[in-house]
C-alpha cells in the first residue's frame, strides 16, 4: 500500500512530508516483523538465487611493441615508454629516452636524438628523439618549448633520417 501524496504549503509542509515518510517506513517494517520465521526442515530448500555478475567489457589489450609493425601501430607503445620515463624522471634527457626505448625493444640503430644543451652550455629548452620504422618515423619531443611531452608519426625525410638539424651520436 502506498501512502497518499500529501501536498501542503506553509510552515508545516516539511513536517507533514517527514511524518508521511516516517509512517510509510514504520508500516513497511511492521509487515516484516509479523512474518513467520522459515522452518528448518530437511526438505526445505535453502538455496538463494544470486544474480550472476553482469558481463563486463573485456580488458583492453596490453600495449606492446609490434615488431616489424608500422610507426602508427607502435605509437601507443612509444608514448607509454616515454610517459613512464618522465614519470620516473621528470627531468629526463635524451639518453634517458633512448635507453628506455632500447630497453623496451626499439632498435638503437634506428634512433636519433638532439643535444641536451645549447651551444653555450645551457640546458636545451626541448629535446627531440626519434625511431625510424620503415618509411615513417616516431618522433617524440619534451621540454618547456614543447609544452611538455608530445609525439607524432611523420614520413622519413629525403635525407633518410627523421630529425632536422644537428643530432648527437648515440654511441653508448
Amino acid at each position: 500500500m502506498t501512502p497518499p501524496v500529501v501536498r501542503r504549503t506553509g510552515p508545516f509542509a516539511v513536517s507533514a512530508v517527514v511524518f508521511a515518510a516516517s509512517a510509510a517506513v514504520a508500516l513497511g517494517l511492521a509487515g516484516c516483523a509479523g512474518a513467520p520465521a522459515p522452518s528448518a526442515s530437511p526438505a526445505a530448500s535453502t538455496a538463494v538465487a544470486v544474480p550472476s555478475p553482469a558481463p563486463t567489457a573485456s580488458a583492453p589489450a596490453a600495449i606492446a611493441l609490434v615488431p616489424g609493425g608500422t610507426a602508427e601501430q607502435n605509437l601507443p607503445y612509444f608514448d607509454q615508454v616515454n610517459h613512464a620515463t618522465l614519470a620516473a624522471n621528470p627531468n629526463a634527457q635524451g639518453r634517458d629516452f633512448i635507453d628506455a626505448l632500447v630497453a623496451a625493444g626499439f632498435q638503437k640503430s634506428d634512433m636519433q636524438v638532439t643535444v641536451d644543451t645549447t651551444t653555450i652550455g645551457l640546458k636545451a629548452n626541448s629535446i627531440q628523439f626519434s625511431v625510424r620504422m620503415g618509411d615513417t618515423c616516431l618522433i617524440g619531443q619534451n621540454g618547456a618549448d614543447a609544452g611538455g611531452y608530445w609525439s607524432e608519426v611523420v614520413p622519413v625525410l629525403s635525407t633518410g633520417t627523421c630529425l632536422v638539424g644537428q643530432t648527437r651520436a648515440i654511441d653508448w
